[in-house]
């Protein structure tokens, strides 16, 4: 089984064949389908959040089942799955009340290894998955079951962006219908944050990106108005569309300190400022704490979209399939797994929005975008 494995930080990852360790009792072997390429894939590569290496990178697929342990009961061999990079079990503190992104029992999962690179040795797969590969060897908690005919490359792209943005919308922010919104960096889960205000019914959604084409799909997916920050930054080019007054919500899907602290000046007194972009461990924010007593704003973060998956990737499911969501418009690029560092080039680039590894671009998906 070929598979994509970040070797060094801020180095090529390089193709190696892996050899599969028995399935246990829970475990599932999926064929790959598709695999989307994320920032946050990115900012494991360079370091900023550590996972020592040897590691397959990838979080955010779709495939077949292929095989199955003995106590499996979740899946079984020919079902399509989204792979979850949070494994949820549905039984602890945190999944029972309705927190399944912070299941207690999901680092243990995670950090089990199964595959064998070919010295021997055993290698972690990144969130328990390991997308960039050609096949899957993972616990049944990170699996959702689907019933659909969507393509691959959509069904992967929910199983992160799409939860993520979306969910920061309708799950962390629950944004009102007619209110006002601002979006901050206008990537792949830039995108779904914009629709997912959309899909909420607000009356006025502000993209705001240095990235012209990125400005222009954000129109195309929902955005009422999109704006190149400038030499002034994100706050002011949002004022200025507000007569000075700031969104009721703003999304930072940057994650670096100068667009958290923009985020939060772009919102009105009372506002929410949600946090979604995944930021280096290194890197702190620091505001006037009267801030937040005098102008009572509210600073929020979001993992994973406060996504409860067993429910909400159906539901986007659905979503698609009635029209409601568009996930096909964010994928600018469908590459091969051995081109996966070309997905990494461009996303460097803001050359593309989403990247998609599929296993036969010529006939599987058609010709590269």
């Amino acid at each position: 089984m070929r598979a994509a494995v970040m070797t060094a930080y801020d180095q090529p990852l390089v193709l190696e064949d892996l050899e599969r360790d028995p399935l246990g009792p829970h475990d599932v072997a999926v064929r790959v389908d598709a695999s989307g390429v994320c920032h946050s894939d990115l900012t494991i590569l360079t370091g900023g959040v550590p996972f020592p290496p040897p590691v397959v990178l990838g979080h955010e697929a779709a495939g077949t089942v292929l095989e199955t342990g003995s106590q499996v009961t979740r899946v079984r061999p020919g079902d399509r799955v989204i792979a979850s990079f949070v494994p949820l079990c549905g039984e602890c503190w945190n999944c029972v009340r309705g927190r399944g992104q912070f299941c207690r029992r999901a680092f243990r999962v995670s950090v089990t290894q199964r595959w064998r690179r070919p010295d021997g040795a055993l290698t972690t797969a990144m969130s328990g998955l390991g997308a960039f590969a050609e096949e899957l060897a993972v616990h049944e908690w990170s699996l959702v079951k689907v019933d659909t005919d969507l393509p691959a490359e959509q069904l992967a792209l929910i199983g992160c962006g799409v939860a993520t943005g979306v969910g920061a919308a309708l799950n962390t922010a629950r944004v009102r219908p007619g209110s006002t919104v601002a979006v901050i960096g206008c990537g792949g889960v830039g995108q779904f944050v914009v629709q997912g205000a959309r899909i909420a019914g607000a009356s006025r959604i502000i993209a705001v990106d240095p990235v012209a084409f990125k400005r222009e799909k954000a129109l195309a997916l929902g955005a009422t108005d999109a704006v190149d920050p400038g030499p002034d930054g994100p706050a002011a080019a949002v004022h200025e569309l507000t007569r000075g007054r700031g969104v009721d919500y703003a999304f930072d899907v940057v994650g670096r300190p100068a667009t958290i602290l923009a985020t939060y000046d772009a919102v009105r007194d009372g506002g929410t400022a949600v946090i979604v972009g995944m930021s280096r461990q290194d890197e702190t924010v620091t505001f006037p704490a009267y801030e937040l007593f005098a102008r009572e704003k509210r600073l929020v973060g979001c993992f994973y979209g406060s996504s409860q998956v067993r429910s909400d990737f159906p539901m986007l499911v659905s979503l698609v399939e009635t029209g409601r969501l568009d996930i096909a418009a964010t994928v600018t690029r469908r590459l091969p797994l051995a081109d996966v560092n070309e997905a990494f080039d461009a996303m460097r680039a803001g050359e593309s929005i989403r990247s998609v590894l599929v296993p036969d671009t010529g006939n599987l998906m058609g010709a590269a975008a």
